[in-house]
C-alpha cells in the first residue's frame, strides 16, 4: 500500500470538463481521479467506469460537461489519521484500490493506493519499472561517533546510495540482563553486548545524524530492535523501518511496527520458509506495506550458501517487492541479485574494514559502494523491456559495414524482369539484405543498373520517393560525396551541396569529379574517422593526439578552400567540425568541461581559417564511433555550448538529432536548447531522434515537435541554411533525403 501525498496527478476540479478528467486518468494510469472544489474539499471520484456508465445513459450528451456531473458523489473517505489497518478492509472490495484521506474539514490530503507490486519510501517508488533502491547499511559502523556517522552519510551520498540505514537499541529493554552484566551468556553474546554498549548511539544523537542525512538529501532508515526504539523512530518521523533478520519471528515487534503505518523492509536471514510465510500472513492481516529481503546471515557469507535463485520463491511467498541484503565479500553478488529481480539492495558500508566490529569485515568502502551502484545502474539499463528484438542504431551502422547486400550481377537495363542470374550477394550491407531475394526475383526493373549496383527497398515497390523542386524559407542543400553529388543534385534544386568527406576523399584528385563550375554554394564536413582509427579530438590533453587533430582539421580546411574553384558563389563556405571531447568509458564531471573547452579554443588559435567559416557541431551524449558507443562531454549541454560560442565567437552547426538526444538525456526542454543555441547558429543539420542515443531518425518519426521547432528557427535563426541529414538517406537514389524534404517543406 502507498500513501500518496503528491495529489496533482490524481485530482481535478469540480468544474473542469470531463475530458480533462479523462486525460488525467489516462496520464496517471490508475483509472481514477478525485474531484475537489476550489478549496480542495473532496466532492467525489471519477473513474473510467463512471464515465462509461454515464455516456451509455447519456449517448447524445456534450463532452463539455463538468467532472462533477459524471463523478460518483458517494465516494467513501477516511480521516487522514487512519492507520493502514483501518484502510486495508476497504481495499479490494467492489474493485476499490484507492481510498481518499481527508482532514477534519474534508480537504483531500492523501490517497491510499493498494499496490503490492510497489513500495513507497520517502520520495522513492520501489518496484517494477523503477530503479533498484540501494541502501548503505551503516548500522553501528560509526563505532559510537556522531562525527563518523555524519561522515558516512556524506560518503553514502557521494557513492550515489538511495538511502542510509542505522540501528537503534534500548539496551535495557532489549536484553535480559540490565546494566553491564553479561554473566551466564555465551561468548558470542558477551562479545556482541560489549560492542553494542560501547558503540551504540542513543536516540537523541542518532536523530542528529538523521537530520544531517535529510539536509544532505538522502533518505534515512533505521532498524529498531525493541518497542521503545519503534516508538522513538515513529515519533521522529522516520520514512520507513527495517526489521532485522533476527526479529522476523518477533511478532510482537512486527505488529508494533506495522501499526505505525510506516513501510517495512524485513530481512529473512536465519528463517525457515514456514516462518516467512507466517510473518507474511501477519503483515497482510495488518494491511502493512512491506518488502522482503533475501539474506544469508553469516559474516562473511559463503557464496555457495547465497542461493540467489530463492528471490523468485520469496516474491511468490510475499506477493511483494523483494530485494537482497548481502553479507558476502565484494559487490558482484548484489549486482547479480538485481539481474535476478531484486528491487532493493542493502550492503554494509564503512570507511575502514579493519575497525573493531564484525560488520566492518563484510562492508564495502565508499569507492567500492559507488562502483556497485554504477554497475547496478548498468545492469538495469541492460535488462531492457523484453519487447520484440529490434536493430539498435549502432547495429544499423555496423550492419551497413559488415553485412551483405543483393547487387546487380551484370549490367541491367530498365524493363528487365529479374532472374537468378541478374542478382548476386556482395558486401557491404547498404542495400537489400540477401533474404529479400525471393521478393526481388520476377520484378520488373525501373532503372538502369551497372554491375555491382545495390538493389534497395524501392526495387520491391511500385513507387518510391524521388527528388523534385522544393521551396523553403531558407537555403537548403544535400549531403553528398564526390562520387554521387551529380546524380543527387540533378533530381532537384538544392541551393548548395554539403560534402561529407571520408579521410580518403582528402587525398583524391577532386578535379576528376567536376567538368564545370557549379552555379551554387557548398559546405563541407570534417571526416568522422581518419587513417589508423584516429578520431579528431581538439580537447585532448595527449600532445600527440592534439597535434594530429590540429593537423587533420587544417588539412580539411585546405581542401575546402581548394574546392571553392569549382563553385561560382563568392561567400566563404561553411565547414562543419566535430571538435572532440569524447571519452570511452563514462562522462566527465561537469566542472571538468571548462578545461576541455579551453583546450579546443587553444587549438583553434593554431588554425588558418581564412576563406572558410568554421562551425562547431552540437553533439549527442552517446555517439556511435567506430562501431560502438562512446561518451561526448562537450557541445552536448546547450548551456555551456552557448557560453563557449559566445565567449570565442565561434559559430555553431545545430544538429537537431544530436541536441534532441542531449536534452532527453539532460531532462531539459528541447525548446530551451533552441533558445540558447539558435542565436549562435549559422548552419543546421535537420533530422529526428529517439531516446538518448537513437540518432539519424527520419523526420517526423522521432521525438522532435517539428512545428514548434520550425517556428523557433524562423524567429531565432532566420535564413540559416540546412541539410536533411537522415541516416543512409542517400541510398535508393536519395529516398531518405526526398522523404525528409517533403515533410520539412511545411515547417521551414
Amino acid at each position: 500500500m502507498i500513501i500518496e501525498r503528491d495529489l496533482t496527478p490524481y485530482i481535478v476540479f469540480a468544474e473542469d470538463p470531463v475530458l480533462a478528467g479523462l486525460g488525467k486518468i489516462n496520464a496517471n494510469k490508475q483509472r481514477i481521479v478525485f474531484v475537489v472544489d476550489s478549496h480542495g474539499i473532496l466532492r467525489g471520484s471519477l473513474s473510467d467506469g463512471d464515465f462509461r456508465r454515464w455516456i451509455i445513459a447519456n449517448p447524445t450528451a456534450s463532452l463539455d460537461v463538468s467532472c462533477i456531473t459524471v463523478a460518483n458523489a458517494e465516494v467513501q473517505a477516511l480521516p487522514e489519521t487512519a492507520t493502514v489497518a483501518d484502510i486495508a478492509p476497504l481495499m479490494g472490495h467492489n474493485g476499490v484500490n484507492h481510498v481518499p484521506l481527508v482532514d477534519d474539514r474534508g480537504h483531500l490530503v492523501a490517497i491510499a493506493i493498494d499496490s503490492a507490486e510497489t513500495l513507497r519510501i520517502g520520495s522513492h517508488e520501489i518496484g517494477p519499472g523503477n530503479p533498484a533502491f540501494v541502501i548503505a547499511e551503516v548500522g553501528n559502523n560509526h563505532n559510537g561517533s556522531v562525527d563518523l556517522a555524519k561522515k558516512l552519510v556524506d560518503l553514502a551520498v557521494e557513492a550515489n546510495a538511495d538511502a542510509v540505514k542505522f540501528q537503534l537499541r534500548d539496551m535495557d529493554a532489549l536484553y535480559r540482563q540490565r546494566g553491564a552484566a553479561t554473566g551466564g551468556e555465551d561468548l558470542g553474546v558477551q562479545y556482541t553486548l560489549d560492542l553494542l554498549r560501547r558503540f551504540s548511539l542513543p536516540a537523541e544523537q542518532l536523530f542528529d545524524v538523521f537530520d544531517h542525512a535529510r539536509d544532505a538529501g538522502i533518505t534515512v532508515m533505521c532498524t529498531p530492535w525493541d518497542a521503545p526504539s519503534v516508538a522513538a523512530l515513529a515519533d521522529y518521523g522516520i520514512p520507513a523501518l527495517k526489521i532485522a533478520s533476527a526479529d522476523l519471528t518477533n511478532h510482537e515487534l512486527i505488529l508494533d511496527a506495522a501499526g505505525r503505518g510506516l513501510p517495512l523492509v524485513l530481512s529473512t536471514g536465519m528463517s525457515r520458509e514456514s516462518e516467512i510465510v507466517e510473518t507474511v500472513g501477519l503483515l497482510r492481516g495488518q494491511g502493512a506495506p512491506f518488502a522482503l529481503l533475501h539474506c544469508q546471515s553469516t559474516y562473511p557469507a559463503p557464496y555457495k550458501d547465497l542461493n540467489l535463485a530463492y528471490l523468485d520463491r520469496l516474491a511468490e511467498l510475499g506477493q511483494s517487492v523483494v530485494g537482497y541484503s548481502g553479507h558476502e565479500r565484494g559487490w558482484h553478488v548484489p549486482v547479480a541479485a538485481v539481474a535476478r529481480g531484486a528491487q532493493i539492495i542493502e550492503k554494509h558500508f564503512t570507511v575502514d574494514r579493519s575497525m573493531e566490529g564484525n560488520d566492518h569485515t563484510v562492508s564495502l568502502l565508499p569507492d567500492e559502494f559507488g562502483t556497485m551502484v554504477a554497475q547496478i545502474r548498468d545492469i538495469e539499463l541492460s535488462m531492457g523491456s523484453g519487447d520484440a528484438r529490434v536493430v539498435s542504431t549502432g547495429e544499423q551502422m555496423n550492419r551497413v559495414t559488415l553485412a551483405k547486400s543483393l547487387v546487380a550481377a551484370r549490367p541491367l537495363t530498365a524493363g528487365t524482369v529479374l532472374t537468378d542470374g541478374d542478382v548476386t550477394v556482395k558486401s557491404p550491407g547498404r542495400g537489400l539484405q540477401p533474404n529479400a531475394l525471393p521478393r526481388l526475383l520476377g520484378r520488373t526493373l525501373t532503372h538502369d543498373m551497372a554491375e555491382g549496383d545495390f538493389f534497395f527497398e524501392g526495387d520491391l515497390n511500385d513507387a518510391t520517393p524521388t527528388g523534385r523542386p522544393f521551396s523553403f524559407r531558407r537555403p537548403w542543400g544535400l549531403p553528398v560525396r564526390y562520387h554521387d553529388f551529380a546524380v543527387l543534385a540533378e533530381q532537384s534544386n538544392p541551393d548548395f551541396l554539403e560534402f561529407h568527406f571520408s579521410y580518403k576523399d582528402l587525398d583524391v584528385d577532386m578535379d576528376s569529379f567536376f567538368t564545370e563550375k557549379l552555379p551554387i554554394t557548398f559546405t563541407t564536413h570534417l571526416p568522422d574517422l581518419f587513417a589508423g582509427d584516429f578520431l579528431v579530438d581538439l580537447a585532448s590533453t595527449d600532445p600527440e593526439i592534439w597535434e594530429r587533430s590540429i593537423s587533420e582539421v587544417q588539412r580539411t580546411i585546405d581542401v575546402t578552400r581548394d574546392l571553392r574553384r569549382w563553385f561560382t558563389a563568392d561567400e566563404d563556405p561553411i565547414m562543419v567540425v566535430t571538435m572532440g571531447g569524447f571519452t570511452k568509458d563514462k562522462h566527465i564531471p561537469r566542472e571538468a568541461r571548462a578545461a576541455k573547452y579551453q583546450r579546443i579554443t587553444d587549438a583553434l588559435a593554431r588554425l588558418d581559417v581564412s576563406g572558410v567559416r568554421m562551425a562547431a557541431q552540437t553533439l549527442p551524449p552517446y555517439p556511435w564511433l567506430m562501431g560502438g558507443q562512446q561518451f561526448h562531454n562537450l557541445f552536448v549541454d546547450p548551456r555551456d555550448t552557448a557560453d563557449w560560442a559566445s565567449s570565442t565567437g565561434t559559430a555553431l552547426c545545430f544538429d537537431a538529432s544530436h541536441t534532441k538526444l542531449a536534452t532527453n538525456w539532460l531532462g531539459i526542454p528541447f525548446s530551451q536548447a533552441v533558445d540558447l543555441l539558435a542565436p549562435h547558429t549559422i548552419h543546421l543539420h535537420l533530422v529526428d531522434a529517439t531516446g538518448v542515443d537513437g540518432e539519424g531518425v527520419q523526420v517526423g518519426e522521432g521525438d522532435i515537435d517539428w512545428a514548434e521547432f520550425g517556428a523557433q528557427l524562423d524567429a531565432l535563426a532566420p535564413g540559416k541554411s540546412f541539410i536533411p541529414e537522415i541516416w543512409q538517406g542517400h541510398v535508393n537514389h536519395g529516398e531518405g533525403f526526398w522523404t525528409a524534404l517533403d515533410r520539412l517543406e511545411k515547417w521551414l
